[in-house]
């Protein structure tokens, strides 16, 4: 399997696996859940309000749809509004240190998931 297609099965499988456990739930959840395993790529435009899903419910993901009122309460979106109109990284893991932007935390989300499959191999 080439890298390519690595990548896109790995995000198609995290977003599935995620979507299902978060929507098989009816508890409103307290922590984000990851919406996906690698990054959004999303342009943005100078001045505009943009507002970033940080609970990971949202159907519209990178950004809010409202979820999280019913979903996790105790979680808010976070607003931001560029400098310039560019592309960027919107982390799609709810793990970064510097939300809503990518700062690689989703490799450590990555490894956790492949130890827990490995360990699960062996059992």
């Amino acid at each position: 399997m080439n890298s390519s297609r690595f990548l896109v099965a790995l995000r198609r499988g995290g977003t599935q696996s995620c979507r299902t456990a978060a929507s098989s739930s009816t508890a409103q959840s307290t922590q984000p859940v990851a919406a996906a395993r690698l990054p959004y790529r999303a342009k943005v435009s100078a001045g505009k309000r943009y507002a970033w899903c940080a609970c990971g419910h949202s159907k519209k993901q990178p950004f809010c749809d409202g979820a999280h009122k019913s979903k996790a309460p105790s979680i808010s979106p976070l607003r931001f509004t560029p400098d310039k109109d560019r592309t960027v990284m919107l982390c799609a893991c709810k793990q970064t240190k510097g939300p809503p932007y990518c700062d690689g935390s989703h490799f450590k989300v990555i490894f956790q998931d492949l130890m827990k499959s490995i360990k699960g191999v062996f059992k």
